[in-house]
């Protein structure tokens, strides 16, 4: 399967429909990072909590991102203990691709970063105008999962020259 979505579809087709039913683990990667809410149990709540909730089921979950996000999701994130070690992150500034890798089997890649304006959260009066890809297609998951796991494993930490606004770059080159 191989999907084009747009707006809203990408926070139904990928937030509501896969990520909060992941199994196994999430990979996401994102340029901008905000406090999003999704639809759970008739409320909206904060994304943390829904990936609290997966951690819970031992989901193991990645999060690439270029900057730290604002203080409402950090406010946030301190109220799910669990993702101090449940969550791994890593903040990289040359990050600007979206992507959203479940499982294995399942990816999104596309405009969109984890925001609810970004994702189609949002009113369709205020969320942005987005666009992307899903599919269930494993060559191309590989692809994604590839460009991931180089940036995740520092493979590009070397010859970088954005070290200067790097906080990990010594860490990720550890790795090598």
């Amino acid at each position: 399967m191989l999907e084009f979505i747009t707006d809203r579809d990408i926070y139904e087709k990928v937030i509501l429909d896969r990520l909060v039913r992941a199994q196994k683990f999430i990979w996401l990667a994102t340029s901008d990072l905000k406090n999003m809410h999704v639809e759970k149990s008739g409320r909206m709540a904060p994304l943390l909590e829904a990936l609290s909730d997966l951690v819970d089921k031992q989901v193991e979950i990645r999060l690439l991102h270029a900057k730290e996000p604002g203080p409402i999701f950090r406010r946030d994130f301190d109220r799910y203990p669990n993702l101090l070690k449940g969550l791994e992150r890593i903040l990289c500034p040359r990050v600007h691709f979206k992507s959203v890798i479940i499982d294995g089997k399942f990816a999104y890649s596309g405009s969109a970063n984890l925001t609810g304006a970004g994702m189609g959260a949002k009113s369709k009066d205020r969320r942005n105008f987005e666009s992307g890809f899903i599919t269930t297609d494993m060559e191309i998951i590989d692809r994604i999962m590839a460009q991931f796991d180089s940036v995740w494993m520092g493979r590009h930490c070397p010859s970088c020259q954005r070290k200067d606004f790097c906080a990990e770059h010594q860490e990720l080159t550890a790795k090598q």
